[in-house]
């Protein structure tokens, strides 16, 4: 072969070497952004990536399931269904194909196709088989077996509680009426029937029994005074003798979204996020009103730090549900999570319009507006929460306290003493209350024997807190008992190590007890965390530098201040 020829077939072989090549590379970046996405719990980036990596290599059986995963996550029950088929009809199980398909032919009202599903052993697994099972059956016209399928759920250990409150609810959905009540009047449903939704349930029920008081009864024993708009108007509808409807599962659809929303609260308990995410999902799919599997599905994201897609489940909630304000507050705590700061303001003002006359839109509004130093629209967001109440009562002690605190920073120390005490009176023993205010009295040099029983009391409930034993020290310091204030200081220093004005706080109290190199050791270090994030934000990095420069003797003079009763030997 001439030199040219030789020339000419390599080329042919390295262009032909080269799109396998390519597609090695493509398929193995994307792999790993895939998994990358997946571990950091980013399901839109890693369904996006396994989607690309599928073009490279489509009978990959690992990247469809983890894709499947990723767009079950993302509550993509169509697509992960598609992919979850695909790994199904190579011969192989997944628990996620399972799930993705197993939603996608309930969502259909497929009931046999479900039913075959738990018959092959492809079912999503022994906690929720037999519940789809037992519904799948209601399903398809035949009560008398679904009724047996409940019962035998129950023989599995644990899930009684479950089998039976969802055999009530699957009476209830068909009229017996009577026959559900028979099972909530027992204990055999265990916790579950006073969860919320079963709380409701039960209600419902009695009243399509003509049995409205026994349903108030009922109601004030299981939330009290902690009612939300919902439990409100319920409330309100049974006083008035209306009946109430039963909504709570409405067809066997519903009731198999409630069997994974069920199941979803119970795992929240002991499983990971990113798994009781796939059930809320589920719940989700198969039924497009159920609220509260929308803020679980919003909560369980933002727990994942998945701060825009939480915004977006939140959204989920309409504006006429009675969950709405729930979750537009958490819609905020999103946005604010997110970085969106302005965005989260917005929604908080804007749910105060339409429910202001709720406390807690008020006081997290107040919350947020605290936050960023606006302490008079603060102070008007907690006193619109404050008169919301007929009058003062024990949980309110903390509007109290952040309308203090919002008053002290906005300058009005009056009425900031005045909201600290009212606090006190609601929660006598309060320590964040008694550290703030035996705090802001040290700070003003006013009423010190108070401020130290205040500081030493709060120290005994919370003796790990590095801002209250910082305190205590502080206090002493004032009231000239250094070799004392020395002590606490130090244990501060040791439980809020990077904290400027605990530094400083310690760097005074060693100047005063003659150990002055250690001063000044303490002062540098205060400025070396000034401009640190979450740090306090009370430090005065020019004092501090002056303190440096002349001494806090010096300092004291200029400021004229009472001098300090110095020990004057230097230790070092």
């Amino acid at each position: 072969m001439t030199q040219s020829g030789w020339l000419k077939a390599a080329a042919t072989a390295i262009a032909l070497f080269l799109p396998s090549m390519s597609a090695a590379q493509g398929v193995a970046g994307d792999y790993l952004a895939a998994r990358q996405a997946g571990m950091t719990g980013d399901f839109e980036q890693a369904a996006r990536y396994f989607d690309r990596a599928l073009m490279f290599d489509p009978e990959n059986l690992e990247f469809m399931d983890r894709g499947a995963l990723s767009y079950l996550s993302l509550g993509n029950v169509e697509r992960a269904a598609v992919l979850g088929n695909r790994i199904l009809e190579s011969g192989q199980s997944s628990q996620v194909a399972q799930m993705a398909v197993m939603a996608e032919r309930l969502g259909k009202d497929d009931y046999a196709g479900a039913i075959d599903m738990i018959a092959q052993n492809r079912g999503v697994g022994p906690l929720v088989d037999g519940l789809i099972t037992a519904w799948s059956q209601l399903g398809q016209g035949d009560m008398s077996a679904a009724l047996v399928a409940f019962e035998k759920v129950g023989e599995t250990q644990g899930l009684e509680p479950f089998a039976v409150y969802h055999k009530a609810l699957a009476l209830a959905s068909v009229g017996d009426y009577e026959g559900a009540e028979k099972i909530f009047a027992t204990d055999m449903a265990g916790g579950l029937q006073f969860t919320r939704r079963a709380v409701i349930a039960r209600l419902s029920i009695l009243s399509q029994l003509e049995r409205n008081q026994e349903a108030l009864d009922f109601l004030d024993q299981s939330f009290n005074a902690q009612m939300d708009p919902e439990l409100r108007s319920v409330k309100a509808a049974l006083e008035a003798g209306e009946t109430l409807p039963f909504n709570v599962v409405r067809s066997a659809k519903d009731g198999l979204a409630e069997s994974f929303f069920s199941l979803a609260e119970a795992l929240a308990q002991d499983a990971s996020d990113d798994f009781t995410l796939l059930y809320a999902r589920i719940a989700e799919h198969l039924r497009s009103d159920h609220f509260e599997a929308a803020l679980m599905t919003a909560e369980l994201l933002e727990r994942l730090g998945q701060y825009e897609l939480a915004v977006d489940a939140y959204r989920d909630v309409e504006r006429d549900d009675p969950a709405f304000h729930a979750a537009e507050l958490g819609r905020a705590g999103a946005l604010r999570a997110a970085g969106r700061t302005d965005a989260a303001v917005e929604v908080l003002e804007s749910l105060a319009e339409t429910h202001g006359d709720l406390p807690v839109v008020q006081s997290t509004l107040a919350d947020l507006k605290r936050s960023l130093n606006e302490y008079d629209d603060a102070i008007e967001a907690y006193t619109k929460a404050i008169d919301l109440f007929d009058e003062p009562e024990r949980s309110q002690w903390f509007l109290f306290y952040a309308r203090g605190i919002s008053n002290e920073r906005s300058g009005n120390w009056e009425a900031a003493e005045a909201d600290f005490r009212t606090a006190l009176d609601l929660n006598p023993d309060q320590p964040q209350v008694l550290n703030y205010l035996g705090y802001s009295l040290v700070e003003k040099q006013t009423k010190l024997d108070e401020a130290l029983d205040m500081i030493e009391r709060a120290v005994a409930a919370e003796p790990g807190s590095g801002y209250i034993v910082d305190s205590l020290g502080w206090v002493l310091f004032k009231l000239g008992r250094y070799e004392e204030a020395v002590e606490h200081l130090e244990r501060a220093a040791e439980l809020m190590p990077i904290d400027p004005v605990v530094n400083d706080h310690l760097g005074d109290s060693y100047w005063a007890v003659g150990r002055r190199t250690e001063a000044q050791f303490m002062w540098r270090r205060a400025l070396s965390f000034v401009d640190y994030e979450n740090v306090s934000e009370d430090a005065d990095a020019d004092r501090i530098r002056r303190k440096l420069e002349v001494g806090l003797d010096q300092l004291l003079e200029e400021e004229g201040a009472d001098p300090l009763n110095m020990v004057t030997d230097d230790k070092n």
